[in-house]
C-alpha cells in the first residue's frame, strides 16, 4: 500500500528547499546570464555554490558519493519543491542529463568508474552529456534500433565513428556517455554498447549548436561528430552489446524525474495565473469569478493533482524494485500533456501579460513544450503501450 504522508525529515527538507528557492534562486531568474538558448555556466556554478552552502546539493545521488541518498518517492517531493523556479534544478544539481547519468553510472558502472565520476558529478563540478539521438542523419531517434554510430574493436579498445543530434548540455561538459553499434574484430555486430568518453577526446567535434525553443539546459543542445575516436576497453559502461537494455536503467527513472521537475514549474505558472485572476477585474468582478477563467483554474487543479498521484505511484513502484516500465511511460505521457495544458491555461488567463517576459510563465511555456518530445514522444509511448495491450490484454494494476 502506498503511504502518502511525508516522513517528518522529508517534510522538513521540503520546507528548507522551498525557503531556499524563494530567497536565493527566484531572484536570479532575471539574471542576464539566462540566455535565449541556454543558461551560462557561470550562473550554474553560482547556483551550485548556493545549493552546496545550504546542504541541499544532489538529493538523488548516493550518500557514498556526496549526495543526500533520497529514494524516488522522496525525490518526487524535493524535485517538485526545487522546480518552483526555472533555475531550481540547477541549484540542487538535479538537472537533466546529469541527474539521469548519475543513476546510470551508479547502477551499471564498475567500481573504478563510479569512484572516478560520481563524486565529481554529485558535487556539481562536472557536467555530462548522453549521446544517443541521431535523427538529423536518419539514424536512431524514437526508434533506437536505427542506431548508425559505430564502435569497431581495435587493439586495446574501440574506434567510434558517427554523428549525433540534439545532444544536451554540451558546452562546459566533461563526460560524454555515447551509445554506438559495436563490432568485434571479425566484423560481427554485437549490438549497442555505451562508452564513457572525455568531451575533449581527439576526434570528437561539436559541429554546431542548435537554436531551440527551450532555454533550461546549461550548455545548450548541439549536433556532434565522432571521427575515429579511440576508447579503451575500461571505458565501456556496462556490458558490450547490452547498451539498449542498460539504457532503460537510465531512461525509465529519468522520464519520471522529468515529471517531478515539470510539476514544480507547472505549479508556479498556475499560482501566478491564480493570483492574477483574483486581482484583475473585468465586467464588474475579478476575472476568476467568471466561469471561463474559473473553470480553467479548476482544470489546472485537477491536472496537477492527478499528475502528482501518477508520479508518486510510479516512484513508489521503483522504490519497491519494480522496473515500472508501463507506469513510467504512462506517467511521462500524461504529465507532459497535462502540464502543457496547465501552462497554456495560465498564459491564457494572464492575457497579454502572459506572452511577455513580465512573468516567468512565458519561459515555462517555451521550456515545457519539448517535454512531449524528450525521452520519447507521446505517440511512441502510446504505440508501445498499445502493443503490450494487444499482445497481453489490459495492463496489470499495481
Amino acid at each position: 500500500m502506498i503511504e502518502f504522508s511525508l516522513p517528518p525529515e522529508i517534510a522538513a527538507l521540503r520546507k528548507r528547499v522551498e525557503d531556499f528557492i524563494a530567497t536565493e534562486v527566484v531572484p536570479l531568474e532575471d539574471d542576464p546570464r539566462c540566455g535565449q538558448y541556454s543558461v551560462e555556466e557561470s550562473l550554474r556554478e553560482e547556483l551550485v555554490a548556493k545549493g552546496r552552502a545550504a546542504g541541499l546539493l544532489s538529493p538523488h545521488a548516493p550518500r557514498d558519493y556526496g549526495g543526500l541518498g533520497l529514494n524516488h518517492c522522496d525525490c518526487a517531493v524535493i524535485f517538485e519543491a526545487a522546480s518552483w523556479s526555472t533555475l531550481g534544478a540547477l541549484a540542487l544539481n538535479i538537472q537533466a542529463p546529469d541527474e539521469g547519468n548519475v543513476n546510470l553510472i551508479h547502477k551499471v558502472g564498475t567500481a573504478e568508474q563510479k569512484a572516478r565520476w560520481l563524486p565529481a558529478i554529485a558535487s556539481g563540478d562536472v557536467r555530462t552529456v548522453f549521446s544517443m539521438t541521431e535523427t538529423n542523419t536518419g539514424g536512431a531517434g524514437a526508434d533506437a534500433s536505427q542506431l548508425k554510430t559505430e564502435a569497431r574493436e581495435v587493439a586495446g579498445g574501440y574506434r567510434i565513428n558517427g554523428r549525433k543530434y540534439m545532444i544536451s548540455g554540451l558546452i562546459g561538459a566533461r563526460l560524454n556517455i555515447v551509445m554506438a553499434r559495436t563490432f568485434d574484430r571479425a566484423g560481427t555486430d554485437l549490438g549497442a554498447t555505451m562508452f564513457l568518453i572525455d568531451i575533449d577526446e581527439p576526434g570528437f567535434r561539436i559541429d554546431r549548436m542548435l537554436e531551440t525553443i527551450d532555454a533550461n539546459t546549461p550548455g545548450g543542445h548541439g549536433e556532434v561528430s565522432f571521427d575515429d575516436v579511440f576508447v579503451p576497453h575500461d571505458r565501456i559502461l556496462g556490458e558490450v552489446g547490452r547498451g539498449f537494455r542498460n539504457a532503460q536503467v537510465r531512461l525509465g527513472p529519468a522520464r519520471l524525474t522529468h515529471c517531478m521537475r515539470w510539476l514544480g514549474l507547472a505549479r508556479r505558472a498556475h499560482a501566478i495565473a491564480a493570483e492574477h485572476a483574483g486581482k484583475r477585474h473585468a465586467f464588474g468582478k475579478p476575472i476568476g469569478e467568471h466561469q471561463g477563467v474559473g473553470f480553467m483554474l479548476a482544470d489546472n487543479e485537477i491536472d496537477l493533482h492527478h499528475a502528482r498521484l501518477a508520479i508518486w505511484h510510479a516512484a513508489w513502484l521503483l522504490d519497491q524494485g519494480d522496473f515500472a516500465r508501463n507506469e513510467t511511460s504512462m506517467c511521462k505521457v500524461f504529465c507532459s500533456e497535462a502540464f502543457g495544458r496547465v501552462v497554456d491555461r495560465a498564459m491564457q488567463i494572464l492575457g497579454s501579460i502572459g506572452i511577455t517576459r513580465d512573468t516567468v510563465v512565458e519561459r515555462i511555456y517555451r521550456d515545457i513544450r519539448p517535454f512531449r518530445i524528450y525521452d520519447g514522444p507521446s505517440e511512441v509511448h502510446r504505440h508501445v503501450l498499445a502493443g503490450r495491450v494487444v499482445k497481453g490484454g489490459p495492463l496489470p494494476i499495481h
